[in-house]
């Protein structure tokens, strides 16, 4: 099966497609720009949002859900918002179809047109804040905390599987508070959130900080990111908070009354993951013999394989086994498909990343032992039959850490500090990964840079003290260095 899979030294582009279709997470649907995911695929991105689910509801969330159709004029009450918008929107103009009277099949009803068109989600701030004109009145009624899990649309000329595709699942959080301060540490908790959870579920380790203006969300006054090294040294931004102000609140007229009865207007936050995860855990630990799932997140956490085949015996052992991990609360399957021989279901369970492969033969029986091979590293023990849960237990806790670390080293090895444009331009060409340099602060610079190399600035990191140097483009004075990056 991993001869299926191009190499990733060899073409990492096509390495990422291989690894989705070949694993069954997704496929190209009939839409241009839109994927089908497929149930495996669709298992982890449930795993994800069940714990994401979990972790909002701890801080207060709770789930809502609002139209997929937005009013043309709603987008245009935000002047910043509509224009980061506009490009990617999808209009609906009618509301009917007919049969074509020269018989061409179906055509739109022309009599049919709406009065006012219709854009099918983006995001939502623009509905959300018209329906929160109504539910807010007073001081009593904030904070409002509210999440939706939904689908949305955007455009895109360039897509590709989970990454980027022109319809794609997602949860937007959307909240309302009585001060800024309330609000900036409503987004500061929930970008929080979003690194525990990429670093303590996804092993996948994340720089936080902030985006500069010129990548800022559409309508906000600042954007915590959290933003993550594909195997590519490539960046990905894997989720985002935004502090917005009152932007919305002035656009829609949403204000309160204070404890003084004073009217003032609210403050807001927006933020957001979507599958694009999904695609960020493909290409953070997979390798060119398909899938590496986190234990935390795959469906199935350990496979059992009878060896050469199913027999009583063997069946009961399996049993044993699996209702002993069960009782943990481990995710097991017993291979028993009688049409497929035991090499090839290990290829096949290699191939969509399952963290912990049990073979049981009769051999095995006799000596009391089974053979656990491990995902992450390929390595094969045998391990006594009895207490092997305990063991397995201890082995997915392993796996979890082992890919975290490794996708870290992989980050450390991969950030490089420059002083110099030359030394800037050949990390680019060469190396790839984050580039730690000084910027004199200003959207033509940044803007400039990226012509030149392609990278972006990814974040003003939170964690890194501010120092005096001279932008490495210009030379005019910088007061601290930023992240530089290619990116998806």
């Amino acid at each position: 099966m991993a001869k299926q899979i191009t190499s990733r030294s060899e073409d990492y582009s096509q390495w990422y497609i291989d690894i989705v279709k070949k694993a069954g997470l997704a496929d190209n649907s009939a839409v241009r720009g839109c994927m089908v995911i497929k149930p495996y695929g669709f298992a982890i991105w449930e795993n994800m949002r069940d714990q994401i689910d979990r972790m909002f509801k701890e801080t207060g969330h709770v789930n809502a859900y609002f139209p997929i159709f937005i009013p043309k004029s709603f987008l245009s009450r935000e002047a910043q918002h509509v224009e980061g918008f506009a490009k990617e929107c999808a209009v609906v103009t009618h509301h009917r179809l007919m049969n074509d009277p020269n018989g061409g099949g179906v055509v739109v009803d022309p009599s049919a047109k709406l009065e006012e068109e219709l854009i099918v989600r983006p995001t939502s701030e623009t509905i959300i804040w018209h329906t929160y004109k109504d539910w807010i009145n007073s001081y009593r009624d904030l904070p409002l905390l509210i999440n939706q899990w939904a689908n949305v649309v955007r455009w895109e000329m360039r897509t590709r599987l989970f990454l980027r595709t022109a319809e794609f699942l997602w949860q937007e959080g959307h909240t309302a508070h009585a001060t800024k301060e309330e609000a900036v540490k409503e987004a500061e908790l929930m970008q929080k959130v979003y690194a525990d959870f990429a670093e303590q579920y996804m092993a996948m380790p994340v720089v936080r900080g902030t985006k500069t203006a010129n990548e800022r969300f559409a309508g906000a006054e600042e954007t915590y990111t959290i933003e993550a090294l594909m195997g590519d040294a490539k960046a990905l931004q894997a989720g985002t908070s935004h502090f917005l102000g009152q932007n919305f609140a002035k656009a829609f007229d949403v204000k309160y009354l204070n404890e003084n009865n004073v009217e003032e207007y609210v403050w807001a936050t927006s933020w957001g993951v979507s599958t694009r995860l999904v695609g960020g855990l493909i290409m953070t630990h997979s390798d060119d013999s398909g899938l590496v799932l986190p234990p935390k997140l795959a469906p199935i956490q350990v496979v059992i394989v009878p060896i050469p085949k199913p027999a009583p015996e063997i069946d009961e052992a399996a049993q044993e086994i699996m209702n002993a991990l069960r009782a943990k609360g481990i995710t097991v399957d017993y291979d028993t498909d009688p049409k497929k021989r035991p090499g090839f279901k290990f290829a096949e369970h290699e191939m969509k990343g399952i963290p912990v492969r049990i073979g049981i033969g009769k051999r095995d029986l006799e000596k009391g032992t089974v053979e656990v091979a491990r995902r992450d590293t390929k390595e094969k023990t045998f391990q006594p039959r009895e207490g092997v849960a305990e063991y397995i237990e201890g082995l997915l806790e392993e796996i979890q850490q082992n890919l975290f670390n490794r996708a870290l080293k992989f980050r450390e090895d991969h950030t490089t500090v420059v002083d110099s444009f030359d030394d800037f331009k050949e990390v680019v060409k060469s190396k790839g990964g984050f580039i730690s340099a000084h910027w004199d602060g200003t959207d033509e610079t940044e803007k400039r840079i990226k012509e030149l190399t392609k990278a972006t600035i990814r974040c003003i990191p939170q964690d890194v003290e501010e120092e005096e140097g001279v932008c490495v483009l210009t030379g005019k004075p910088s007061k601290r260095r930023v992240l530089f990056a290619k990116a998806y």
